[in-house]
Parts: C-alpha cells; sequence; structure tokens
C-alpha cells in the first residue's frame, strides 16, 4: 500500500496531479479541497494516498489531510459508493460538513452535491451513523498524531479495526516517553483488553 507521496508537482489539472517522487511520476486523483491547496508545478508537497485497486486499474488518490483520507475510506465501505462519489462529496462538502448531514440526516445537502441522488444520501445518512459520534463528535475528525512512532502506532490501530477516536484514546492512555512503535502498539493493545 502507497500511504503517502512525497515530491514535486510535475503536472496538474482538475481532479489530477502527478507528483514525481524518486524518479517516478504517480498520477493521483484528488478533491478539490486538496486540489486548492496544492503548490505551484515544481514546488514540494506531502499528499496522504490511498491505492484503490480495481480490476482494470490501480488508481491512487491523495489528501491533504488524515480526516479527509478516514472519510474517503469510510465513504467507500458504503453500498453503492465507489470512489468517484466519494471523491464528489469531498470536492463539495468538508468533513465537517458531512458530519453535520449525517447527525441532523440533513438528505437535501447532500443531494447538491453532483453525482448524489436522493437514494445514495439517505444510504450515506443512514450507514454512516454509526461512524459519527452520537454525542456529535465526528469519529473520522480524531486526533490524530503528526507524525513519527504515535502516528505510525495510531494507522496500525486504525487498520486493526480500532476507530480514530478510541486509537486516539489507546494512545494517550499508554503516556508520554520515548516508545518505539511497537512498543506503543503493544501497550495500546494490553489497555484494549483491560477496558
Amino acid at each position: 500500500m502507497i500511504g503517502s507521496i512525497h515530491g514535486h508537482v510535475l503536472f496538474k489539472v482538475p481532479p489530477r496531479v502527478t507528483i514525481e517522487a524518486g524518479g517516478l511520476g504517480y498520477e493521483i486523483e484528488a478533491p478539490m479541497s486538496t486540489y486548492f491547496h496544492l503548490p505551484e508545478i515544481g514546488a514540494q508537497v506531502r499528499l496522504l494516498t490511498h491505492l484503490y485497486v480495481r480490476e482494470d486499474a490501480h488508481v491512487l488518490y491523495g489528501f491533504r489531510t488524515e480526516e479527509e483520507r478516514q472519510l474517503f475510506r469510510s465513504l467507500i465501505k458504503v453500498s453503492g459508493v465507489g470512489p468517484k462519489i466519494a471523491l464528489a462529496l469531498l470536492s463539495g462538502v468538508s468533513v465537517e460538513a458531512f458530519a453535520r448531514c449525517v447527525r441532523h440526516e440533513d438528505v437535501q445537502s447532500l443531494t447538491r452535491v453532483p453525482g448524489i441522488g436522493r437514494r445514495i444520501a439517505e444510504r450515506l445518512v443512514v450507514e454512516m451513523r454509526d461512524r459519527i459520534g452520537a454525542d456529535g463528535g465526528e469519529q473520522l475528525h480524531a486526533s490524530a498524531p503528526g507524525e513519527g512512532p504515535e502516528r505510525e502506532a495510531f494507522d496500525a490501530l486504525v487498520t486493526l479495526g480500532y476507530k480514530p477516536l478510541e486509537a486516539t484514546r489507546l494512545l494517550k492512555a499508554v503516556g508520554r516517553g520515548e516508545h518505539s512503535t511497537e512498543e506503543l502498539i503493544r501497550r495500546a493493545l494490553q489497555g484494549a483488553a483491560r477496558d
């Protein structure tokens, strides 16, 4: 899996950007929320990525923030929602606005996004409800660590099936210190087993 790309912008035409990293040019599709923040051609950029594998192609999607990538990954798990619809949603509404639409069952606002019909909007509200905190806190919006062992441990816990909010809570329970990624994961899992 390609988790991120760091290189310079070779070419960009919405919604695609080509980033050269290590002598290779990676063609990446990005939502407009990410695209509008891209630097000029030739400048350095770092994007978080998601590799989507289809029968006929491998497509790389790029995101400016972890929240965008998490929402994209959650959206493509919804029945009838593929990467194109997920990209359209991220281009049409922010992560925060999407969470509000789901919490308030605002199907009408979601149908304003091109490509989102009433049935898909209703399905999104129903299937994404469990990923939005009952207290109004957005679980896709958990404050993930920046970089280093904490970030790697957070990503590993999310990959293991923990929701971002839960992964953040488990890592905070481990406490501060100079822990390796493996040590952080081990202690977080031990804490989860005690809960």
